[in-house]
């Protein structure tokens, strides 16, 4: 069967034109320095010190990624990443999903109102100083808690969770109640492994949030073991405030440079991510797309 094509106008091939050309440039502008910082941390320190890095490396070198490896500060910070990742994500999807779950049924009693009051939330956020003072308060300073409870669910998230609940056919519920199943042996038989496509999403639009967060390390926690890897990637650009780096970083002046240095640990610690994504991309797509829809 020969393929239909669809003959453009004048007008609309341009404008295919022209929004190619905006999104290449843009793609560029978002490009260049990822591979400026890849090239750099990969290039020599005479290369990186009279700034010859270009978006390729000069004079190839390991020795930028083998110094952080070798550091054991940047593992220790790397372990409570993974830890606060792990926990976080379980919990912030524990929660997005018994919140969205009831909240997805029309006959639930002050529904409107519960979901009126979690949009408010999205647009009047807790002051830093409040906040500060609760999480003082529950006694989380310098515990892992404090990195995870302050976030353990996003409005935004629950509501696309509650939305994708909501296309799901209400009569395959009725069914089941009819059979004589309750509302958890629902939700967690026949609920959530419809939900593949947006669990999927929240776990990654969650566990980004969790592995890029500096901040709340910044404010909540002064013991070097619990700091995650976000914050020591923070110390290290703003020149090393941490003991464990400045110290790395006297000792290596004449094999490394600090930028070298810089890159080199940016670059280690995008690598979990870029690896999970493609993996999960197809149920990412499906479930943003889905999960954003308007009943």
């Amino acid at each position: 069967m020969a393929d239909i094509k669809i003959k453009q106008s004048p007008a609309e091939r341009l404008f295919d034109v022209i929004n190619g050309g905006f999104l290449l440039v843009v793609a560029a502008f978002i490009m260049i320095p990822v591979l400026h910082v890849v090239a750099g941390a990969f290039s020599s320190t005479n290369a990186i010190v009279q700034g010859q890095v270009g978006i390729w490396p000069v004079a190839f070198s390991w020795d930028n990624i083998h110094y952080v490896i070798a550091n054991s500060a940047f593992w220790k910070s790397f372990q409570i990443s993974i830890l606060v990742v792990t926990i976080g994500t379980l919990l912030n999807i524990v929660l997005t999903v018994l919140t969205a779950y009831p909240l997805s049924k029309h006959d639930l009693k002050w529904r409107q109102g519960v979901i009126i009051y979690i949009l408010i939330t999205m647009i009047f956020q807790a002051p830093l100083i409040p906040t500060f003072l609760v999480v003082k308060q529950l006694g989380m300073l310098n515990t892992l808690w404090a990195l995870i409870i302050p976030s353990a669910i996003s409005a935004f998230n629950m509501i696309l969770c509650l939305t994708f609940f909501r296309s799901l056919p209400e009569e395959l519920f009725e069914a089941a109640r009819v059979d004589g199943m309750g509302e958890y042996r629902i939700l967690y038989q026949i609920a959530v492994p419809l939900s593949k496509p947006i669990m999927v999403t929240l776990m990654l639009f969650y566990a980004v949030g969790h592995w890029n967060n500096f901040f709340s390390a910044l404010i909540y926690v002064t013991k070097p073991t619990l700091r995650p890897l976000q914050l020591y990637l923070y110390n290290v650009i703003n020149g090393g405030s941490t003991n464990e780096s400045s110290s790395a970083l006297l000792e290596s002046a004449m094999t490394v440079s600090p930028q070298g240095i810089q890159m080199a640990t940016i670059v280690i610690s995008t690598v979990p991510i870029v690896l999970i994504y493609p993996f999960i991309q197809k149920h990412f797509i499906k479930g943003a797309l889905v999960g954003s829809l308007k009943e």
